[in-house]
């Protein structure tokens, strides 16, 4: 039986994390990561303010993408070593593989929508994410004014267009929570749809 839950966030929010603490909780779990799928910097557009595009999906090679995941799930057994299952997981669950996919771009790329069990989306207020960004190194590394001119401004626009998008059921976390806060949640609400899932 297979399980797949997308985790998706503004910049910095935290599903990386999140997502690694939840793969040592859970039984013969997986993480595809939409990092791994951008193209090559040449590749990716620069607009009039010389800004590299990189949160758009024209960035990302989204159909690997999206072919990676149904090869996991043709055989999710074959794509890992099993892993023990930890002490508090139910019998019941030996049998599931859990997929966790992780990006900033997920929800409004219309073939990975028929994929998923449970989606959530990590939110971050402006000066929080702004200040989390500016931690971190980046490869090419962020040019003088790229966050506010591109990368917040397309987060926005990404999550008003989920919000109006009536079908789409996603859950969103507050990404100020602390990590052991955000991980009980998730981790709860997943173990609760696996078991609804083998009733």
């Amino acid at each position: 039986e297979i399980f797949a839950m997308f985790f998706n966030s503004v910049t910095n929010g935290g599903k990386t994390t999140l997502a690694e603490k939840l793969k040592n909780m859970l039984p013969n779990c997986d993480i595809i990561s939409q990092d791994d799928f951008f193209k090559p910097e040449s590749e990716v557009e620069t607009d009039e303010r010389g800004f590299k595009l990189y949160d758009v999906l024209d960035a990302l090679y989204m159909d690997e993408m999206v072919t990676s995941i149904r090869n996991w799930m043709k055989s999710p057994a074959s794509s890992r070593v099993v892993t023990e299952e930890s002490e508090n997981t139910c019998d019941n669950l030996k049998d599931v593989y859990i997929l966790i996919v992780e990006g900033f771009l997920l929800y409004n790329y219309e073939p990975l929508n028929e994929l998923w069990n449970r989606r959530y989306f990590l939110t971050l207020p402006y000066e929080e994410c702004k200040r989390r960004r500016s931690t971190r190194v980046y490869q090419p590394a962020d040019t003088p004014g790229y966050f506010d001119g591109h990368v917040w401004p397309m987060y926005l626009k990404y999550k008003n267009e989920l919000e109006e998008n009536a079908s789409m059921q996603v859950d969103y976390l507050d990404g100020t929570k602390s990590q052991e806060e955000l991980l009980s949640y998730v981790y709860s609400d997943i173990i609760q749809e696996l078991n609804k899932l083998r009733e």
